[in-house]
């Protein structure tokens, strides 16, 4: 009888576990973020300001900005050191429509190499063959130029 009452009670202690039939957590509900960085000096942290940013929060465009050489920003705008950077990049002016246009070039593309075929990725690719670009050609030609470049990930 003991074994019984201790098996039920296993049974609904089990059952209670149930989260109403969810297969698990939504994985594009979970957001990458950065590690925390903790300071040298608590006393200097600055006062929270709500609504702002956190520092351990993703910022694809600061990031983006820190990989073509400027300075990294989570405030948003551009800040002045980086002038000469957005000076020398729109140098030969920009296009508010650039998304537009290279979609419909895009498009275009796309319909002229799968000209009787359904869409999927083999053509795709094959369509932008010719303007890829090898990184890792590219690395070890600027590295016989004379150039420094970062290290790269090992080629897959």
């Amino acid at each position: 009888m003991r074994k019984a009452v201790l098996t039920a009670m296993l049974l609904l202690g089990l059952a209670a576990c149930n989260r109403g039939g969810r297969a698990g957590p939504d994985e594009f509900s979970v957001l990458p973020t950065r590690p925390i960085e903790f300071p040298e000096n608590f006393s200097a942290l600055p006062p929270p300001t709500p609504g702002g940013f956190n520092l351990t929060d993703p910022n694809p465009t600061g990031d983006a900005i820190a990989a073509l050489g400027g300075t990294q920003t989570n405030a948003g705008g551009i800040p002045a050191s980086d002038a000469a950077l957005i000076a020398a990049a729109s140098r030969n002016g920009t296009d508010p429509a650039i998304r537009q246009t290279l979609a419909s070039e895009d498009a275009g593309i796309l319909r002229r190499a799968t000209r009787g075929a359904g869409e999927n990725r083999a053509r795709y690719l094959a369509a932008y063959a010719g303007q890829a670009l090898d990184a890792y050609g590219e690395l070890i030609r600027f590295r016989n130029a004379g150039a420094q470049v970062p290290s790269a990930p090992p080629a897959e």
